[in-house]
């Protein structure tokens, strides 16, 4: 089965960099666009930013210039590099990605990690 597990979470400064990581585990697996998202009490899940299989990125408005998402498609591995963060960047970011694997016919999936938690905070 496919499973995304998030690391690299944590309590930072403002003005600090983290680097979360979302590896993606299972056999043959066939990934399409990888994403991180965030989610704060109170406020809705939103999409911080993906990348698709080619490497195109999209970025939400409040983080271009600031973060940085890459993938290694031979480990699997999604990356998100959060420079100048800031106080509203505290969330619990959570990894997805649309996978096809062989048991489920290589039908494409959406499969999400648990989560890491980032508080950025003086």
């Amino acid at each position: 089965q496919v499973q995304l597990v998030e690391s690299g979470g944590g309590l930072v400064q403002p003005g600090g960099s983290l680097t979360l990581s979302c590896a993606a585990s299972g056999s043959r697996l066939r990934i399409n666009t990888m994403a991180w998202y965030r989610q704060s009490p109170g406020n809705q899940r939103e999409l911080v930013a993906e990348i698709a299989s080619g490497g195109s990125k999209n970025y939400t408005d409040s983080v271009k210039g600031r973060f940085t998402i890459s993938r290694d498609n031979g480990k699997n591995m999604v990356y998100l590099q959060m420079n100048n963060l800031k106080p509203e960047d505290t969330a619990v970011y959570r990894c997805n990605a649309e996978v096809r694997d062989p048991y489920h016919d290589y039908v494409p999936l959406a499969y999400w990690g648990r989560g890491t938690q980032v508080i950025v905070s003086s």
